[in-house]
């Protein structure tokens, strides 16, 4: 993405907040912390009330979440086929604290799913938080996830391809 879509979503994000009756400045980090393939537009927190925070929230980060689809879709309406980028809102660091959720989330997942053989449903996720465990998971060569229904009631599905993983408990023997 270039910087002249950067600063588009910066602009947009700040008018945004400007015309709900916010106004807080926006600022883009470059190097997020957990996702390479996305710029992170940050909501000032300091120029809002507690009050105005937890409205920007949401109930579950549900107007975060909303917000940021917007982001995504308006300013990729006019982007050209491999052009588009993809915005991350950040506020309070509500991002950063749910990723940790979600990556523990994922692991517990992945082991139950190792041990039992069975796959593991994971429910009450959005798309985006689905589309973070794929990819928390992706690397781990013995797990397949995958989404299935229809939302709202879609739910992100793990399962062991290689059958139940040989336990590790201490009276296993190890070689």
């Amino acid at each position: 993405m270039d910087t002249q879509q950067v600063e588009r979503g910066r602009a947009w994000l700040e008018e945004l907040l400007r015309l709900a009756g916010f106004s807080a400045a926006v600022s883009v980090e470059q190097n997020p912390p957990f996702s390479e393939d996305s710029h992170w537009l940050q909501i000032n927190e300091a120029e809002l009330t507690p009050e105005q925070v937890q409205i920007l929230l949401g109930q579950g980060g549900s107007a975060l979440d909303a917000v940021q689809y917007l982001a995504n879709a308006i300013l990729n309406l006019t982007q050209e086929g491999d052009r588009p980028g993809a915005f991350t809102v950040e506020l309070a660091g509500y991002r950063l604290h749910r990723y940790g959720e979600l990556k523990a989330l994922a692991e517990e997942a992945a082991a139950q799913a190792r041990q039992t053989g069975q796959e593991v449903q994971l429910q009450s996720l959005s798309s985006a938080e689905r589309r973070q465990i794929h990819t928390i998971l992706k690397e781990q060569e013995d797990l397949e996830t995958n989404s299935r229904g229809q939302e709202p009631d879609r739910r992100l599905v793990v399962r062991c391809i290689t059958g139940v993983a040989p336990s590790l408990s201490p009276e296993a023997p190890q070689s």
